[in-house]
C-alpha cells in the first residue's frame, strides 16, 4: 500500500513566491462546444422500411422461411418450372430415389461420377436425386470447389428442371436436391 502524496508546506510557499501573483483569466472568445454545431444522427430510412417489410412479410400468409437464403445455399429453377415445385423441393417434399456422395474426389472423378449417375437417375426414371458435394472446408482458402462445379455443370444439363440445397437433416449446404426431367 503506498501513501497518498502530500506537498511539503515549504515547498508551497517556495512555489507561490516563485511564481508571483497570480491573475485569473478571462476568456472572450467563443465556447469550442457551442462553436461545432452538433448534428443531428442520421435516420436511416431505407433500412428501416426494410426491416418493417421483412417483419411484415414474416406474419404474412406468404412467408416461408425456406425460401430464406444466406449466401451458401445453391438454389436453381429452369425457365417454365413454377416456383411452387422449387418451393416443394427446398421442403424436401419429393422422394429422393438415389444419392451420389462425391466428397474427397478430384474435379475429373466428379465431373465422371455425376454424368454416370445422372444416366442412372435418368435409366431408373427417377424424378428427384441428392448429390453430396460437402461443404468445402478441406478445400482451405479455395472454399467449396465440387460445389462450384456442380453448381455449374447441373445448369448446363437439359435433364435438370431444378436444384437446391438439401434440408439440414439431408446435408444442409453441403448436399442439393436435383429434380430431373421425367423420361418420355
Amino acid at each position: 500500500m503506498t501513501k497518498p502524496f502530500v506537498l511539503d508546506p515549504q515547498d508551497r510557499e517556495l512555489f507561490r513566491r516563485a511564481a508571483g501573483a497570480v491573475e485569473r483569466l478571462r476568456c472572450d472568445r467563443i465556447d469550442p462546444v457551442q462553436f461545432h454545431p452538433v448534428h443531428p444522427v442520421p435516420i436511416p430510412h431505407f433500412t428501416l422500411a426494410d426491416e418493417q417489410q421483412a417483419l411484415a412479410d414474416m406474419v404474412s400468409d406468404y412467408f416461408e422461411p425456406a425460401e430464406l437464403e444466406t449466401g451458401e445455399e445453391l438454389v436453381y429453377r429452369r425457365d417454365g418450372v413454377q416456383q411452387a415445385v422449387l418451393r416443394k423441393l427446398r421442403r424436401g417434399q419429393f422422394q429422393v430415389g438415389a444419392a451420389l456422395d462425391l466428397h474427397g474426389m478430384t474435379v475429373a472423378a466428379a465431373r465422371e461420377a455425376l454424368a454416370a449417375f445422372l444416366q442412372r437417375a435418368r435409366r431408373d426414371s427417377l424424378h428427384c436425386v441428392r448429390i453430396i458435394h460437402g461443404k468445402g472446408n478441406g478445400s482451405r482458402h479455395r472454399g467449396p470447389v465440387l460445389k462450384q462445379k456442380i453448381n455449374h455443370w447441373l445448369r448446363q444439363r437439359d435433364e435438370v428442371l431444378a436444384f437446391c440445397s438439401a434440408r439440414p437433416m439431408d446435408g444442409g449446404t453441403g448436399a442439393i436436391y436435383v429434380l430431373l426431367r421425367r423420361k418420355v
